[in-house]
């Protein structure tokens, strides 16, 4: 099975398509292969800020809790969507922000 169109990628309701499928395959998944998957794309550095930063959005916010997990699905999704970006255009941030 080969990789989505870009163009069928774009479109909301396939996008939620793979998110589900996604998350299916995840939560069908061995713990140590998830951890393994985890190290190979995000890195033991990038894991241990969002769990830092989890931890201290719950502590600041329990009562909000499902509302700011949701915020940090979509976080990390937009940090992705900015890795692509920086990947097609061949450089690093411009931003003085995230040097």
């Amino acid at each position: 099975m080969g990789r989505p169109a870009l163009v069928e990628i774009r479109d909301p309701a396939r996008k939620r398509e793979l998110a589900v499928e996604f998350i299916r395959q995840i939560r069908a998944m061995d713990r140590d292969d998830l951890h393994a998957l985890i190290l190979r794309h995000a890195g033991e550095e990038l894991a241990e800020f969002f769990i830092a930063y989890a931890t201290n959005l719950i502590e600041r916010e329990p009562d909000r809790a499902a509302e700011n997990g949701s915020s940090l699905l979509l976080i990390g999704y937009l940090i992705r969507c900015f890795e692509e970006g920086l990947e097609r255009r061949g450089s690093g941030p411009e931003s003085p922000f995230l040097h």
